[in-house]
């Protein structure tokens, strides 16, 4: 059996081991990585997301010309929480560039609301896609932010949260998803959204 292999970028702003034991529940090779090498040998490559945009930019630079060519020639790319506002252009939370694979900004949440956001809460769904196969509108997933995402492009948000106003939860654009929460914390649900994301990738 070929198992999948599965790359987590370590760029300093990590969540990193709660992440590889999650993908290690199904038949995959999983790699932890703070080197961009080898990148075209993987199957998904995984931005974990704790931690603040500046350093995130900072770090991820390295990085940055071996994903965007790792993403035109169809290597899935999952982003989470920062690691999903770091595929923008650019955030409120300091200086630096993100990665600019999706056009748009990120922003801070209102501040009628307690920030961060820390919890659970539920989506929303916008459209129907592959990855929320099984996944019921209203499920509850486990959230750690102070900003959101804000994509020109509206087509590839899949689901939204409200917290203060509806932001991106989830969103997916060809082979490259994000999700503003962190799956890997998020139960049975969380869960299931990573099995889809490993069907999806054709070997």
């Amino acid at each position: 059996m070929i198992l999948l292999k599965v790359l987590i970028i370590d760029y300093g702003v990590g969540n990193l081991f709660s992440l590889e034991n999650a993908f290690k529940k199904f038949k995959t090779d999983v790699k932890i990585l703070s080197k961009p090498e080898n990148i075209q040998e993987f199957d998904i490559i995984v931005l974990p997301g704790v931690g603040n945009f500046s350093q995130a930019s900072k770090n991820i630079k390295y990085f940055k010309k071996y994903i965007k060519e790792a993403i035109r020639n169809g290597l899935i790319i999952l982003g989470i929480c920062l690691g999903m506002q770091i595929l923008f252009s650019k955030s409120e939370e300091g200086k630096g560039e993100g990665l600019k694979i999706l056009d748009g900004k990120v922003v801070k949440l209102p501040n009628k609301v307690k920030i961060p956001h820390i919890g659970w809460n539920s989506i929303r769904i916008i459209k129907n896609h592959e990855l929320i196969n099984g996944i019921p509108d209203g499920a509850f997933y486990y959230f750690a932010h102070s900003y959101y995402s804000i994509p020109k492009n509206k087509e590839i948000i899949i689901t939204e949260t409200y917290y203060g106003k509806n932001f991106p939860s989830i969103i997916a654009w060809k082979n490259v998803y994000g999700t503003q929460f962190h799956p890997e914390k998020s139960g049975k649900y969380g869960i299931k959204l990573l099995e889809n994301l490993l069907k999806n990738i054709k070997k």
